[in-house]
């Protein structure tokens, strides 16, 4: 038979979706997978249904409906700062990650080269290999995991065309600032390159941190595709919604290829977001507490196992040192056998540091978990791990 196309080469099946199928063999608790399995809101599911009841099934325009595009151009005002001309700078599409594809696909061709700041999010990497664009990489270090802007700027040549920000920042939790985001402005003006930001978790920022949106910094609007959606927010990743918010230059070519790949997100879903867009202040309140504390039952239960688990500023995820275990136990070699390991020994699933870097020697010793999971599983996790390690 003939070959497949080249581009399938490079795709690997990811260590989130190999954990999760060896946690499942072994009856375990899945701490790897970023699933957040709460319940979604009531007002999102009853909306979504009494757009179901009245038949709002057919194709919906290829952007968003009206109503969705109008809700996000409001948060993005007045939670964001961005400024937003209307609704014709809003795409909504198939989760956050369709959203991704469709900038991906608008702004860049073969032989175009993306920096990607490492700790990365895999889907990033992945997507951009999948469309054989050219990626350099700027690695940040534990504890503070800093941008080095020096070696930013050094990365940068004249085929650069692009940076990825993710903030809060998976695997790690990093939230970058706004002192940051001003020398980021500075040096994408001084070359002339585009700026897309990942920012679904934005309300997930602790011990009252602020989650700055890199479009909100002056002059930077224009060149910048801010992406996000409501998968974490209102623990919905199956029903796959997110957007995009740029300038019309961008939003309008963004939302043609959304059309071409998706042909619209999914019609009666997108007025259930609606309502829940409608939700007051209490519910990020709310969630925020709950999330801070499963935050510090997580790091504490890993501290009291022998990890080095620096609480994170944001997200829902802690990127642990394990280095330490290998005093006290075998099988923590390499972070991949850490990862079986832990299943093994404690029946906690976990990622690979890997995964995240672009060399594996630089996440050997790390390995990640998602403490977005309802507290009576948490709890039983982190005491199978102090149970196992402590």
């Amino acid at each position: 038979m003939k070959p497949l196309s080249d581009r399938t080469d490079r795709l690997v099946q990811s260590d989130i979706r190999a954990i999760s199928m060896l946690i499942r063999e072994h009856g375990g608790i899945n701490l790897g997978q970023g699933i957040c399995d709460m319940p979604t809101p009531d007002p999102i599911k009853e909306g979504a249904k009494a757009a179901i009841d009245g038949d709002r099934s057919i194709y919906s325009h290829y952007a968003g409906i009206a109503s969705l595009r109008d809700r996000i151009v409001d948060k993005a005002r007045s939670f964001n700062g961005l400024p937003v001309a209307g609704p014709q700078e809003v795409m909504v599409s198939a989760g956050s990650t369709g959203a991704f594809m469709c900038a991906m696909l608008t702004l860049l061709d073969k032989g175009d080269e993306v920096i990607l700041i490492e700790p990365f999010y895999g889907y990033h990497r992945n997507m951009l290999a999948l469309l054989g664009i050219d990626m350099r990489f700027v690695t940040t270090r534990a504890p503070d995991w800093d941008i080095d802007f020096e070696a930013l700027e050094a990365a940068i040549t004249p085929r650069t065309k692009a940076i990825i920000v993710n903030t809060p920042g998976n695997p790690h939790g990093k939230v970058w600032t706004r002192p940051e985001f001003e020398r980021l402005n500075e040096l994408v003006q001084r070359h002339d390159l585009y700026v897309l930001t990942d920012e679904i978790y934005e309300h997930m920022i602790y011990d009252g941190g602020e989650h700055v949106s890199f479009g909100s910094i002056d002059g930077a609007y224009e060149r910048t595709i801010t992406i996000s959606g409501f998968s974490k927010t209102f623990n919905m990743t199956g029903w796959r919604l997110g957007y995009c918010i740029a300038p019309e230059h961008l939003a309008a070519p963004m939302g043609l290829v959304n059309d071409l790949v998706y042909i619209c997100a999914p019609t009666p879903l997108q007025y259930g977001v609606v309502a829940g867009l409608d939700m007051d202040e209490a519910y990020y309140t709310s969630m925020l507490a709950d999330y801070t504390r499963k935050r510090d039952m997580m790091c504490d239960a890993l501290t009291e196992s022998g990890f080095i688990a620096n609480r994170p500023q944001g997200a829902y995820y802690v990127l642990a040192d394990y280095t330490a275990l290998r005093e006290r136990f075998e099988g923590f070699g390499d972070d991949q056998q850490a990862a079986h390991t832990l299943v093994k020994m404690a029946g906690v699933g976990a990622v690979a540091g890997r995964s995240f870097f672009r060399d594996p020697e630089d996440g050997k010793g790390f390995l990640r978990f998602c403490y977005a999971k309802k507290f009576e599983e948490l709890e039983r996790a982190c005491a199978q791990l102090v149970d196992a390690f402590a």
